[in-house]
């Protein structure tokens, strides 16, 4: 699943031997999702990155929109929310939809750098102390209904995702998915219906860039509310919960399809190149976004974007037969090679992503790796005995032959800055299989062997299962008794991750080069931190880091962050994930990505070759 929210990392777990890593939390699974590692220097070649001249920015192309289709699917789960942001609908199904629907200041190119959208507006940092941004909304840009978009709609936007500023999410009764991302400060200095607006930190924060998002548009929700636009945004101003209340159940309900058709377009106006309004929404099948004729931004290419709803594993021979004209499936050697025997119909490109493999544990009182049962010993036996290098040897280099075993976390190895903080960070004492140093451990730990370690993930994935299977054959040998404890509803809202019925977890984050993101994944009760694990000092980096706009400073904090990780075993990381996209060999600027967004990131720019 991958997340909405800007500033979290997203779940990346799929469900199909073929199907897409990256389509989770829609962690993303879960709610929150991961977005990983900071940085975005050396991402890739021009090559690895589809761009032209090494370029990972979107093309500057002027089209005029014809009437062809291009379809793509992130999986047969169904597109049902406009609103993505709540904690019952931030998934990449839904993402990959309203991407094309909502548009704001600022997009991720194909390397997670952050690009201005000159076309929606402009923002300038004025300040350093406090740490203060201007924002200024183009004029020309309207909903599809013809409203401005105003700083209303933002206000609406940070009111939705922080209701502790207003007395508390019970009292507001918004649900959102994660306040994690958005804006850390009191509120937006602006007036109401005003296409400028200040947002001033009160402390510095790395991510600052990516804290505003595309917004929701304010009027609808005052309208359905039974109030003026401007009277909702005062009442935001002034902080005046009971009535900024009265649109919280539309925020949290309105915006949902639950039968899967939009019963009223006129709720759901577009600030991006597609709309919904006069799209053809075939349920169970497919759902054809047709364009903006009031959009104010580049025009798309194609006159029918379309969604198919259909199940990763029948994506590659979809592709062969013409039904979807562009997938990402799960690299694997299998899926590359049908790719590849598919002739010149198809083209097929690889490229690096911020999406990596790791085994979290989990720390719950009944768990073995509790630091009042087996602890740091037990942590350690099972670090010795997975085959990492093993692993990336059978699954991951046969499709990526420059696959390394992964030894940090906020930092990947085809970044910048990478082998510093491991050399600080990590001395390779899990580089290789240690057997008989694994049995000592556990004996030092005091468990009775064998130890039953259940290992969950979303199933079925065969990759993962693979995965799990390699751990078993080595680590039983140690003294483990490895359970496969895959299964469906592992990344479900209330599901296997959340109530902790694991002791190690399977999954990956999905990341866009933020760079504070990690916090609410390592931080003591954080967001994201499925297993419970609590460092003080790892607590005090993070707030050093997640407040500094000094990159030396967040280079040391990251090494020591990074070495207590692994000091005290968080987890452990495995592989970044190797990215294959394939598509009808006539379309023209399908790019592949590293970020979290996907392929689809650009959709608006697929055209068939003329």
């Amino acid at each position: 699943m991958a997340v909405v929210a800007a500033g979290a990392l997203a779940l990346a777990g799929c469900t199909s031997d073929t199907g897409s890593d990256d389509t989770d939390n829609a962690a993303e699974g879960g709610g929150d999702g991961a977005e990983e590692s900071e940085g975005s220097e050396d991402m890739g070649s021009e090559e690895d990155m589809g761009g032209e001249d090494g370029s990972t920015e979107r093309a500057d192309i002027d089209f005029t929109t014809n009437d062809d289709s291009v379809s793509f699917s992130s999986g047969a789960e169904e597109y049902n929310a406009y609103n993505g942001n709540t904690a019952a609908t931030n998934s990449t199904y839904n993402a990959v939809v309203n991407n094309q629907l909502q548009t704001g200041f600022w997009y991720w190119g194909t390397d997670g750098t952050v690009y201005q959208n000159e076309w929606f507006g402009s923002y300038e940092q004025t300040s350093e102390d406090p740490l203060t941004v201007e924002y200024t909304i183009s004029d020309d840009a309207v909903w599809s209904d013809g409203t401005p978009i105003t700083s209303n709609d933002f206000l609406l936007d940070w009111a939705s995702t922080n209701p502790e500023s207003m007395g508390g999410a019970e009292e507001l009764g918004f649900d959102p998915v994660s306040t994690w991302s958005t804006y850390a400060t009191e509120g937006l200095e602006t007036e109401p219906s005003s296409k400028t607006f200040t947002v001033v930190y009160p402390e510095p924060y790395p991510d600052w860039e990516i804290s505003v998002s595309a917004p929701l548009p304010a009027h609808v929700a005052a309208e359905q509310a039974g109030m003026e636009p401007d009277e909702l945004a005062q009442a935001i101003l002034d902080g005046d919960a009971e009535t900024v209340s009265q649109v919280s159940e539309f925020w949290n309900t309105g915006w949902l399809f639950p039968n899967y058709q939009v019963e009223d377009e006129a709720v759901v106006p577009s600030s991006g190149p597609y709309t919904l309004e006069g799209a053809a929404w075939e349920s169970g099948n497919q759902l054809a976004l047709v364009p903006n004729e009031n959009f104010f931004g580049p025009a798309p290419a194609t006159g029918n974007l379309v969604f198919k709803f259909a199940a990763p594993e029948t994506h590659v021979q979809a592709l062969q037969n013409g039904d979807i004209n562009v997938i990402e499936p799960q690299a694997t050697v299998d899926t590359r090679q049908q790719l590849e025997g598919m002739g010149d119909q198809v083209a097929v490109e690889s490229n690096q992503q911020m999406t990596w493999e790791h085994l979290d544990y989990n720390f719950a009182e009944d768990s073995v790796f509790n630091d009042d049962n087996g602890g740091l010993a037990a942590r350690e036996a099972f670090a010795m005995c997975v085959p990492r290098q093993n692993i990336i040897d059978n699954l991951i280099a046969p499709i990526s032959e420059d696959a390394v075993v992964l030894n940090a976390r906020e930092r990947f190895p085809f970044q910048e800055g990478y082998q510093e903080i491991v050399d600080a960070a990590y001395s390779g004492q899990y580089d290789e299989v240690d057997i008989e140093g694994a049995s000592a451990k556990l004996e030092e730990a005091g468990l009775e062997t064998p130890v039953e370690v259940r290992i969950g993930y979303s199933a079925p994935n065969q990759r993962r299962t693979e995965e799990v299977a390699q751990i078993k054959s080595s680590c039983d040998e140690a003294g483990f008794e490895i359970v496969d404890a895959g299964n469906p509803d592992f990344f479900e809202a209330g599901g296997t991750l959340e109530q902790g019925d694991w002791e190690v977890a399977l999954f990956a984050w999905a990341g866009s080069g933020q760079i504070a993101s990690g916090e609410p994944i390592y931080s003591t009760d954080g967001s994201q931190n499925f297993g419970g694990f609590s460092n003080e000092e790892v607590d005090a980096a993070w707030d050093t880091l997640a407040s500094s706009l000094d990159e030396e400073v967040q280079t040391e904090q990251l090494k020591i962050i990074e070495k207590l990780l692994w000091d005290n075993l968080y987890g452990i990381p495995l592989f970044t994930h190797p990215g294959v996209i394939g598509y009808d060999s006539t379309l023209e600027n399908v790019r592949p990505t590293s970020v979290q967004t996907g392929v689809s990131w650009n959709a608006d720019q697929w055209v068939r070759a003329s």
